[in-house]
């Protein structure tokens, strides 16, 4: 129970909480029309200015919600338990318009956003006005009814913040898989170069007596060598991660396998135009991975389509990628996949971007733009 605590204690608050928008205006000011005509026009209402009051200061309070989940709840329930006084002394059934039935979010945006010290502070301050609240409730049922309503406002905050978490998870889950590629890649390109400039090295060095200007020559292909297995290899550093012991050394696929890719379905087709000679490694495997991974979404994901098209353009300082199924519309889906992550990942590791998403034409479309030189 102790650990239980303190690690319900040592919680931080949800990250990132979002901003107040338009509905949350609009929330804020129909509930504050309802208040109003509520006590104007609601004939059975005790204590009425108290009831008026109390209901449209703690309205407003809605809108911090998110970035202030423990005030606004104290405000709240603070109200609530002012509106139980009169119940309390002066022998009133229920004082309070039904538009105060509005502080039920609040339970949730504490479970929600608020810290693990401020859920806790938070609940019991939301304990006393609806402890007392419910022990004046006669009726059983009305008395199970409300404590079911507030502990189920608590659990769905609760909940939310679970999934959110477990979404982060995912999320990052894919980055570093993405990250872990990238890293091997880097592996495969050092290699490649260091292998060039050994040979050239060793060439160097038995024609150096008999042939000064051979050497010379090797000396500047090492120049070269050496200078773009530094620019690749920045590129990519900074994803190289610790324990990655089983790495697999293949060779990586480029441009140049982009038609391996018709193997995969009959629909699909390829089609490379432009300058794409001479690209960093880095770039091309880029090229092929993010093309691959549209191809097989489509494959999976596309409703009855006729054809999957693949367009690589290499243009001045950058290449570009269109990938483009007919599918039907049914298969539009509003959440975002990993692998749709793992590319826009990818793209932006490089310096480029990513974008894929329905297509006003029909079916489904992803477009990358990668720059041809990778910065340094």
């Amino acid at each position: 129970m102790t650990a239980f605590v303190r690690s319900v204690l040592a919680e931080p608050r949800a990250p990132d909480p979002p901003a107040r928008m338009w509905w949350d205006w609009a929330l804020v000011g129909a509930l504050l029309v309802t208040a109003a005509g509520e006590a104007i026009f609601r004939a059975d209402v005790p204590w009425r200015p108290l009831a008026t009051v109390v209901t449209l200061l703690v309205i407003p309070v809605l809108l911090w919600r998110r970035t202030h989940p423990l005030l606004a709840t104290a405000v709240g329930f603070g109200g609530a338990m002012a509106l139980q006084i009169p119940t309390l002394f002066g022998g009133v059934e229920e004082v309070g318009l039904n538009t105060m039935a509005c502080v039920l979010l609040l339970p949730y945006s504490l479970y929600r956003w608020a810290s693990g010290r401020e859920a806790l502070i938070g609940t019991a301050i939301v304990a006393v006005p609806v402890t007392l609240g419910l022990a004046a409730t006669e009726s059983f049922g009305d008395l199970i009814g409300g404590a079911t309503v507030v502990i189920a406002s608590f659990a769905l905050g609760a909940a939310m913040r679970y999934r959110a978490v477990a979404r982060q998870r995912e999320v990052q889950q894919v980055r570093t898989l993405e990250r872990g590629d990238l890293a091997r890649e880097l592996h495969d390109t050092v290699a490649h170069h260091v292998s060039a400039i050994a040979i050239q090295a060793q060439a160097g060095r038995a024609v150096a007596a008999t042939n000064p200007a051979a050497a010379l020559e090797a000396l500047a292909v090492i120049e070269a060598e050496a200078s773009q297995t530094l620019s690749e290899m920045r590129t990519m550093v900074r994803v190289l991660r610790d324990g990655d012991d089983a790495a697999d050394y293949a060779p990586q696929r480029g441009i140049g396998d982009l038609d391996e890719l018709t193997r995969m379905s009959p629909l699909v087709e390829v089609r490379c135009v432009g300058d794409l000679a001479d690209l960093p490694q880095p770039v091309e495997v880029s090229v092929y991975r993010i093309c691959q991974e549209s191809v097989t979404n489509a494959i999976r994901h596309a409703l009855y389509p006729t054809k999957v098209s693949v367009e690589v353009r290499g243009e001045a300082g950058v290449v570009r990628l269109r990938v483009h199924d007919d599918g039907e519309a049914a298969r539009l889906s509003t959440s975002v996949g990993y692998g749709l992550l793992g590319m826009a990942e990818r793209a932006k590791l490089l310096g480029g971007v990513c974008q894929a998403g329905p297509d006003p034409a029909g079916g489904w479309t992803v477009e990358a733009t990668l720059p041809r030189e990778v910065s340094r």
